[in-house]
């Protein structure tokens, strides 16, 4: 058997072999991209859940500390409340020093008149009796 090729047998059999390959290449390409397309998803799937959970234990999170902040005011409100009264208190309960000074003071002096009033009363006395 005798096999003859002329030009446009192996002009045919060249585009032939040259479209097998592209559409082999074509097959190829689109298997790979299905592959990261699955693969993306896969993985955005995978973050979802992922970032679904850390924000629902950031929102259980936060609102702890939400509510430890409206305790910890109810307590500074009753601190600086107790404070207040205890300011509002305290004048009728402290002297200070320079008042107790002062006070002394005058006391010494009335109880220094009163006895010179009894020295000059006794030396009247003794100097009449003499």
């Amino acid at each position: 058997m005798i096999v003859e090729f002329n030009l446009s047998n192996i002009i045919f059999v060249v585009i032939a072999g040259i479209g097998g390959l592209w559409a082999l290449m074509k097959v190829i390409a689109i298997q790979y991209r299905n592959d990261i397309k699955r693969e993306l998803n896969e993985h955005f799937r995978v973050q979802d859940v992922t970032s679904t959970a850390q924000y629902d234990k950031l929102n259980t999170r936060l609102d702890t500390l939400d509510a430890s902040a409206k305790a910890d005011t109810g307590q500074w409100q009753r601190v600086e409340r107790e404070l207040l009264t205890m300011k509002a208190d305290m004048p009728l309960h402290y002297v200070r020093r320079e008042d107790y000074i002062r006070g002394q003071s005058t006391l010494e002096a009335k109880v220094d008149g009163v006895g010179m009033k009894l020295e000059n009363a006794l030396l009247r006395a003794f100097k009449t009796t003499l």
